[in-house]
């Protein structure tokens, strides 16, 4: 399993966000469309009703960021508090409007800019048409069923993204 940019990608699966575990929310991409996932969200949007995809409300890092995200780990634990993961929102444009999903962060402190702008244009790649999401998705879910070893390093993150915007 590994995070490249805002996508979690594990043993082949594609996610949105951290991959979920139980009932929390999550969003998974599969050649057939967009899935909801957890309690309080389900649904599948077929790629050809899928118009646009965006993330929003993604945290993206700065130093301000991370000194609050230092103070906030230090409140939390030290006051006995929740431990709650960030989310974002990701926003399906499909034929019948709008739609957010909840999906929890998979990165605590936040995103790089660059992996967010990436990110960005890597989901706005996959609306493109048929031929360019399933060789997308494929080289996305190719690479997760070969890489071990966790998160691979910022700069090899971004030049994967990079790839699979042109694939």
């Amino acid at each position: 399993m590994a995070m490249v940019g805002l996508f979690w990608i594990a043993e082949g699966d594609v996610y949105v966000g951290a991959k979920p575990s139980g009932l929390a929310a999550g969003v998974r991409l599969t050649p057939e469309g967009v899935m909801a996932l957890g309690d309080k969200q389900s649904g599948l949007w077929l790629w050809e009703d899928v118009h646009a995809l965006a993330a929003r409300d993604v945290p993206v890092t700065s130093m301000k960021r991370r000194v609050g995200v230092l103070v906030d780990m230090a409140l939390t634990l030290g006051l006995g508090g929740e431990d709650e993961a960030p989310t974002m929102t990701l926003r399906i444009t499909a034929g019948e409007g709008d739609t957010d999903l909840t999906v929890y962060t998979a990165a605590a402190s936040g995103y790089s800019q660059t992996e967010y702008d990436l990110s960005q244009s890597l989901l706005a790649h996959l609306t493109r048409g048929e031929a360019t999401l399933r060789t997308t998705l494929a080289a996305m879910a190719e690479w997760g069923r070969r890489h071990e070893g966790g998160t691979p390093r910022l700069a090899e993150r971004e030049e994967l993204l990079r790839t699979w915007t042109e694939s």
